[in-house]
């Protein structure tokens, strides 16, 4: 199939763009370079089914493809606090731009979404049917709402459209292919271990997370654009094994090898959430999907990965 992943060249995105190739598929990356990294894709490049193409889809868009992931948007509050505008007009004018890219083609279409557009829940675990607790005037309201407003969309346009379109809400994942700088738990806390660094630990460290490793995730993906059954629903893929963020932090620090000490100063981000853990009961039933990947092994490979980012960067600072 001819495959489109808009934000190829992200921490997801590139893995999606992998396990598409190694499956058979056409894959066209389109990526801006914003916060995707074209070292992401470099081994790629190389593969005659594979083409980047570096463009922003809130620009015109012209391709054929028989389905579309729309995985482009800054995804970190590091990455989205600084493009704001950028980051509310990708997740708006750039999902029109692919949806009526997908209605044009008659092709299936994927909007990665986020349990971002829980807030601060209060209900827990989260399911698909609660609607969340969101601050839409709050610093993160850009990628909240703007993603609020990308499944919307992409609603209507199965609702008045009949597209053939599907949204999956993505919790905490992690794994390779991380940018050091991203800012998330598991970026933040491997890279500051291992540079010796204290660990930041944002408010009291007792509010919690729940990881999903990223070959995990992108197996949810897959499944959820290639299950017929998956069509027009919203499904959240992420793993439910819920720890506190201190707890995360003490692991991290111990498969590090590190001594770091831990920073409480830190104060919490805004609308940070005390509780975040998907219901995936519903991956279960539509996908036959769970987390398979092991917490100690999928933080072990994501450590040496950190190992080499880090270490290549040094020798490159010499």
């Amino acid at each position: 199939m001819r495959t489109v992943v808009a934000g190829g060249a992200g921490f997801i995105g590139s893995h999606l763009c992998r396990r598409l190739l190694a499956e058979g598929h056409e894959v066209l990356c389109l990526d801006n370079l914003s916060t995707g990294r074209r070292s992401n894709i470099a081994a790629l490049e190389t593969e005659p089914r594979f083409t980047f193409l570096e463009h922003d889809v809130i620009g015109p868009l012209g391709f054929a493809a028989d389905v579309i992931f729309h995985l482009a948007s800054p995804a970190s509050p590091p990455g989205y606090l600084r493009r704001p505008v950028e980051t509310m007009r990708v997740n708006s004018e750039g999902t029109l731009n692919l949806l009526e890219q997908a209605r044009r083609n008659g092709a299936a279409f994927l909007l990665a979404s986020t349990s971002e557009i829980y807030g601060d829940p209060l209900e827990h675990p989260q399911r698909e049917s609660y609607w969340g607790n969101v601050n839409s005037i709050g610093r993160r309201a850009c990628y909240d709402e703007g993603k609020r407003y990308a499944e919307a969309l992409t609603m209507t346009f199965v609702h008045e459209y009949r597209l053939d379109a599907r949204i999956v809400r993505i919790f905490n994942t992690y794994g390779p292919n991380s940018d050091p700088e991203d800012g998330r738990l598991v970026p933040n806390f491997i890279c500051t271990a291992l540079r010796g660094e204290p660990l930041p630990i944002y408010g009291s460290g007792e509010q919690t997370r729940s990881l999903c490793y990223v070959d995990d995730l992108v197996e949810g993906l897959m499944r959820t654009a290639f299950t017929p059954a998956a069509r027009g629903e919203v499904i959240n893929l992420g793993n439910p094994d819920e720890h506190r963020v201190i707890e995360f932090a003490e692991r991290i620090r111990a498969l590090c090898g590190s001594a770091s000490s831990f920073a409480y100063s830190t104060p919490a981000l805004g609308d940070d959430p005390r509780q975040r853990k998907p219901d995936i009961g519903k991956a279960n039933r539509l996908l036959d999907w769970s987390p398979r990947v092991d917490l100690e092994a999928g933080l072990s490979a994501t450590v040496e990965y950190f190992r080499q980012e880090l270490g290549l960067a040094a020798a490159q600072a010499v």
